[in-house]
């Protein structure tokens, strides 16, 4: 079995909250084998000197969507399968590269996509899949034009394929069930309205009580767990009474609802990037006006949300939510959070948090022994300095993801 011994780097480990010098980290095979301060002996593996340099645990997003390659939504309808796969292939390669070795996807990738990462055929970070998001007939997962009526061939059209519509008790059970037939990780539910839909309010209640505790027990009894776009009070009220364990986005929130999503154990996903990314350029790729008045309305919430959970207890994950061109700026978000956070509490939100909601504490998001060997090499210290992790990645001279090499500049 390959070996891989790490020796003269400071170790990041997000826990500490502080880089350690004097350590050696061996891997052998997929996972992390040993993590010592002393001299490791391992004569047959292969030994990278890391210089001084940084060494930490790959990066986790836990709100992207790998499938959704425009930055208008109903733009996709022109797209066939095999031409949104290639571009999730181009786009998930630019994911690991910037060092995130795990991503989430939240509404569009399936099993297919999945599985090619996992056996090699193109390369990118773990994915962990929602397949289609679900949600009701006019709400934020509802993209048609008025003057559509019918369903439309999933075959030959991306926006349908990464999207449901479903209405009633009945219909959610077995689009839920439809989803975690198809290998998904979690169930994506839409709460709220949103930014790129056409015509649904933000403040518009998506989903009853009724549906949602549906999609909520569906998933449960399948031992997976749901999460919820929403951006409002009520929203987040709504889906923390029915038992989901996740919000994404959540820009609106207010004191009462991050209370009731601390005493329900549930994560809340921000991601602020996006909305700074399609304020700037969004226009320029076919977002409307209606969506980016949309927009202006949740933007400058999203700081303020950050506060309000760190106060609440909350814990809040890394995500970018960025649609297709936009992309590029995925690790942009560790800038715009700075304002309110730490930058070791930011990283937290890219490693430990990540691995929490995940249901992978102790196998990602840290470099204890046992763990994949997901692992990223910076080339400075990243506690002093988060512009190390811009540039897509241009000071991450060593990207690992179990045990393989995506990048390695050293040797």
């Amino acid at each position: 079995m390959t070996q891989v011994l790490f020796r003269n780097f400071a170790m990041l480990e997000p826990d500490h909250g502080e880089l350690r010098k004097g350590y050696e980290l061996l891997v052998e095979g997929e996972l992390i084998r040993e993590v010592s301060d002393k001299p490791i002996k391992a004569d047959k593996a292969d030994v990278i000197d890391c210089g001084g340099r940084t060494l930490m645990p790959g990066l986790i997003d836990s709100h992207v969507h790998v499938m959704l390659s425009e930055v208008s939504i109903p733009l996709l309808e022109k797209v066939p399968l095999t031409l949104a796969t290639a571009r999730a292939a181009r786009l998930m390669k630019g994911m690991i590269d910037r060092g995130f070795t795990s991503v989430r996807d939240t509404g569009g990738a399936d099993w297919g996509i999945k599985e090619a990462v996992e056996k090699g055929d193109v390369p990118g970070p773990r994915l962990f899949i929602a397949g289609a998001a679900i949600g009701p007939t006019g709400g934020h997962s509802d993209p048609r034009r008025r003057t559509d009526f019918g369903a439309r061939c999933h075959c030959c059209n991306a926006m349908a394929y990464t999207m449901n519509v479903s209405d009633g008790v009945s219909s959610v059970i077995k689009s839920t069930r439809e989803q975690m037939r198809l290998g998904a990780d979690h169930i994506k539910i839409m709460m709220s309205g949103g930014v790129a839909s056409p015509y649904d309010p933000l403040d518009s209640m998506q989903f009853t009580v009724e549906e949602v505790t549906a999609a909520v027990t569906e998933a449960k009894a399948f031992g997976r767990y749901v999460c919820a776009h929403a951006y409002t009070p009520e929203a987040i009220t709504r889906a923390a009474q029915c038992g989901v364990r996740a919000i994404e986005h959540g820009n609106l929130i207010d004191e009462a609802s991050a209370k009731l999503m601390a005493e329900n154990n549930m994560f809340l996903t921000a991601n602020l990037v996006a909305y700074y990314a399609m304020r700037e350029r969004a226009a320029e790729f076919g977002m409307n006006a209606e969506m980016l008045a949309k927009n202006d309305l949740v933007i400058d919430g999203g700081l303020k949300s950050l506060e309000i959970c760190k106060r609440a207890g909350v814990p809040v994950a890394y995500g970018s939510d960025l649609l297709g061109q936009l992309q590029v700026d995925q690790s942009r978000e560790f800038l715009l959070r700075r304002e309110v956070l730490s930058p070791v509490e930011i990283i937290r939100s890219a490693t430990t948090i990540g691995a929490q909601l995940l249901r992978m504490e102790g196998k990602l998001g840290t470099l204890r022994a046992g763990a994949y060997a997901d692992i990223i090499l910076v080339d400075g210290d990243p506690l002093k300095s988060l512009e190390l992790f811009q540039d897509q990645g241009a000071k991450l001279p060593v990207i690992m993801k179990g045990g393989a090499f995506h990048k390695n500049t050293l040797h």
